[in-house]
């Protein structure tokens, strides 16, 4: 293999994760010699996704050098049983001798995708637009994502016949179609909420003609502004959270926040098909999403190298006279030189670590389909592969605390087997208390489906990064005139556009004015073929 000390580079690229890989993605076609680095063996970052042996291997290393996660720990429930898997594990192992063991048990290690960042798009997201302009959407599937749940600790209706976890969780109103078919919405309730679902649905000329008029004060809680604004009543502020995706609690989410993001989702049911409004990518995720982009940026002539990290890096700055003024020192034992550096700060060693949120996350294997969660709600939808589950704080013995999210991705994302389910978790409270208030969603929403339903297996982990919740859009940081650090990976639930925006401002900083910057992420079908 050639040393990657042979020549100079234009850019060097430090870790694949996905905003990385996303500006590799947009330098594939800038005729450039771009390297691109990983200190892992394997691509993503803190968007990587393994199977079980992997996830195994990441939780020994996780905590052996400078990552943006802490604190992994695996349960293997067959072997230990916990929690609602327990009754069943510690029956079944009273059976007579002879008697087959017909429990539910994991499958082989490459059978499982677990993705450590377990975001969705949007069917309007900008990401999904770039994915279409650059051609590589072609080598990705996606998978519808359905309904919303709310979890309520008794059944909406004592003598309902519905089955499964439906029993105790509450579909949320995706349109008004669903707001006069919910029989567990009264008629003032069903009211109130169209007034607030025409308010936020106005198209774009008719909001600017009312802010000429008055304009909506969005400054205060979200909770105040449903209650002042619409009277919506408490038991509908939690349905209308979740559709906001805020991982802070009602008091502590703004409406500056919550009412865009409301509008995002409703104004994307449909778009892509009927009866969904965001889609997950097969097989992994956003580690699918990325690789593609790593591998389209191959094709382009960058070169990659994993398992090779930098060491330390001597910036020459504006009083070098180099055209390659930043020499940076690999892993390897190999001293390379480029014209730019870019990377996270976990991948930067002179970058001091960057102020974080941190959030704890798990990843369970339930032995279960979970078949009520995937309704088909309109006709000629596609089943949907994923589920959004929202529990608030006080359903779960802690009032005081943000709500929990768990995703459900089915077999049909191709991250498990057939009648198995991948339950993501997600908390944005750190430590103990975030793992406790987990565990305790995972076990209501596999007691809610029956004694069938157990968990196979789980990892727990707390992850370093930005919540979007009333901050600041990320940008890049400039170090140098040749050296520059990505923000903190984002934690959030569905991918945020605003990181398209940022990937933009990154690939300006390389190109300058070399090519028009109305041609980002615009690429023409290369000669001889239809795709990279």
């Amino acid at each position: 293999m050639e040393s990657l000390s042979e020549h100079p580079w234009d850019v060097i690229i430090a870790g694949t994760g996905l905003d990385q890989s996303l500006l590799a993605l947009a330098l594939s076609r800038s005729g450039k010699k771009v390297l691109h680095l990983d200190q892992n063996s394997y691509y993503g970052g803190s968007e990587a996704a393994f199977s079980l042996d992997e996830a195994s291997e990441w939780m020994n290393c996780v905590n052996q050098r400078r990552t943006p996660f802490e604190d992994a720990k695996i349960s293997n429930h067959q072997a230990s049983p916990q929690s609602a898997s327990s009754q069943v594990d510690s029956a079944a192992s009273e059976l007579p001798q002879g008697t087959p063991d017909n429990r539910p048990k994991l499958a082989a290690s490459r059978a499982y995708t677990l993705s450590l960042s377990p975001y969705f798009l949007y069917t309007r997201s900008e990401l999904i637009s770039i994915l279409i302009s650059s051609k590589v959407y072609r080598q990705l599937e996606f998978m519808a994502v359905g309904s919303w749940w709310i979890y309520s600790p008794e059944p909406p209706n004592a003598e309902s016949h519905e089955l499964g976890a439906t029993r105790l969780f509450h579909r949320v109103p995706g349109n008004r179609e669903d707001v006069f078919a919910d029989s567990n919405i009264s008629m003032k309730s069903k009211r109130t909420l169209m007034r607030f679902l025409r308010q936020i649905s106005k198209p774009q000329d008719e909001e600017e003609q009312d802010e000429t008029e008055e304009k909506e004060d969005l400054s205060m809680p979200f909770a105040d502004y449903l209650s002042s604004n619409f009277s919506v009543p408490r038991d509908l502020q939690d349905p209308l959270l979740s559709l906001s995706l805020s991982q802070l609690a009602q008091q502590d989410t703004s409406a500056s926040y919550a009412v865009p993001r409301i509008k995002r989702h409703l104004a994307s049911i449909g778009a892509l098909g009927p009866g969904f409004g965001g889609v997950v990518s097969k097989y992994g995720g956003g580690s699918e999403i990325l690789q593609v982009g790593c591998r389209a940026s191959a094709v382009g002539g960058a070169v990659y190298a994993l398992d090779t990290g930098i060491q330390s890096i001597t910036d020459g700055g504006l009083s070098s006279e180099s055209e390659h003024p930043v020499e940076v020192h690999l892993s390897n034992g190999e001293t390379i030189r480029s014209r730019t550096l870019i990377g996270s700060a976990w991948d930067l060693p002179s970058i001091d670590q960057p102020s974080c949120t941190k959030v704890s996350r798990s990843i369970t294997i339930a032995s279960s389909a979970f078949t009520s969660l995937f309704p088909v709600t309109t006709e000629g939808a596609p089943v949907p592969a994923s589920a959004v589950l929202m529990f608030p704080g006080d359903t779960l013995g802690s009032p005081q605390s943000p709500p929990v999210y768990l995703q459900v991705h089915s077999s049909d994302t191709g991250d498990c087997p057939r009648q198995q389910s991948i339950i993501y978790g997600s908390v944005a409270v750190s430590g103990p208390q975030g793992h406790a208030l987990l565990e305790r969603a995972v076990d209501r929403l596999l007691q809610a489906e029956g004694t069938q339903a157990i968990a196979l297996w789980s990892m727990r982990y707390t992850q370093l990064g930005r919540l979007s919740n009333g901050g600041t859009p990320p940008s890049i940081q400039t170090h140098s005139p040749h050296v520059y650090s990505f923000p903190p990976p984002s934690l959030d639930l569905a991918f945020e556009d605003e990181t398209v925006d940022m990937i933009k401002q990154a690939w300006i900083k390389i190109v300058g004015d070399e090519v028009a910057h109305d041609e980002f992420m615009i690429f023409e079908d290369r000669e001889g073929t239809s795709d990279d």
